[in-house]
């Protein structure tokens, strides 16, 4: 099941979209819906029937029932596990079917951006499994982006370059935060540059200022890692305005990353000219999971209509965090939910979900 297969695009500057340029809106912009992934049996969550496998559908489940209790959910699922998807999801989550090989939404499915009109559309980027690792299968998951648009009627805007839903974050007022492992991944885009990979991201986001970051936290360049992605470590959470993981322990490794990572964004400015206001939020207690020093962050949250969705570690700074966060998105409620099994799979609850803006008129 650990599949290796290449992908022949190549990355290529593209002018910016006309005549309707796209403006990707923030998270906390209204929803039309959130999608998601059933896991499927695969070299991540193990095979039909194991243990591994329930874990993982129980925790990606948990999830979306909760998010369902404020906004609509739908599902995507293999054909051969859709009747299962509906029987373990309930009754107020959709699932539609396709092929799938793997269920980090976030990151294969597409980012949705609206027009001047407000009409929606969907970025379509080149998926080749977090640059071509050799445990990963991206046969099906390349083509979700057009098969979510399809759904919804969106219009598909194809990028040649090699990116995914966690490796940037917008402020939605022409701010995007990206990281260099990610971006100028050899295994991603070889010979591109930070001009290069601005100059696609603009075009696609409506943006006009990159904020780089140098790398992620440590554990995601091990062998299952992302090699970087920015939202497992720093988040808008309005414009100006930045959360940032913070390991205060010196032992673990991240607690040298995260005083560079602020350092870095302590200088920057984004697209108005603003410094940034930076709100550290702790990492919890734990550093190590019996598999090395773990990146268990709270910044991987996910923001949907009227809530916060919050990884939880039943750590003492579950409450430190929740606190932190209904601070920085007054209005919304706080749900923690229990994010280590997801962690544990190699990722977290921002990983998972993948947010359709709400259509709105002219701006």
């Amino acid at each position: 099941m650990k599949l290796h297969h290449s992908d022949t695009r190549t990355f290529r500057t593209m002018e910016p979209i006309s005549p309707a340029a796209p403006l990707m809106p923030a998270e906390w912009h209204p929803h039309t819906r959130t999608w998601m992934a059933f896991p499927p049996a695969n070299a991540t969550f193990g095979t039909a029937g194991s243990s591994t496998l329930a874990r993982a559908r129980n925790a990606w489940g948990t999830v979306a029932r909760t998010l369902a209790r404020y906004e609509p959910v739908t599902v995507v699922a293999r054909p051969a596990d859709a009747e299962t998807a509906r029987t373990e999801l309930g009754g107020d989550i959709a699932v539609v079917e396709t092929p799938l090989d793997d269920a980090w939404l976030r990151d294969s499915g597409p980012t949705f951006v609206l027009g001047e009109g407000g009409q929606v559309a969907a970025v379509d980027w080149t998926f080749n499994g977090w640059g071509g690792q050799d445990w990963a299968a991206w046969d099906k998951d390349r083509h979700l982006a057009a098969f979510i648009a399809g759904r919804v009627g969106a219009t598909v805007r194809s990028s040649s370059l090699v990116n995914e839903g966690g490796g940037f974050h917008v402020d939605g007022e022409g701010t995007v935060l990206l990281t260099e492992t990610v971006q100028l991944d050899p295994g991603r885009n070889p010979g591109a540059t930070k001009a290069t990979v601005e100059a696609e991201v603009h075009a696609r986001l409506g943006t006009t200022k990159a904020i780089w970051l140098p790398r992620g936290l440590t554990r995601d360049y091990g062998q299952f890692g992302t090699r970087g992605h920015v939202d497992i470590v720093a988040a808008f959470t309005a414009p100006g305005t930045v959360l940032l993981h913070r390991q205060e322990d010196p032992r673990h490794p991240d607690h040298r990353v995260t005083r560079e990572l602020r350092s870095i964004l302590e200088d920057a400015v984004d697209a108005a000219g603003r410094r940034l206001r930076i709100i550290d939020v702790p990492a919890p207690t734990v550093l190590d999971d019996g598999s090395g020093f773990v990146d268990w962050s709270y910044i991987n949250h996910y923001v949907a209509n009227g809530v916060v969705v919050l990884c939880a570690f039943e750590d003492p700074n579950d409450k430190v965090a929740a606190d932190i966060l209904a601070e920085a998105y007054p209005g919304r409620a706080v749900e923690l939910v229990d994010a280590r099994d997801i962690f544990a799979f190699g990722g977290g609850i921002h990983c998972i979900t993948q947010q359709q803006p709400a259509g709105r008129g002219a701006r």
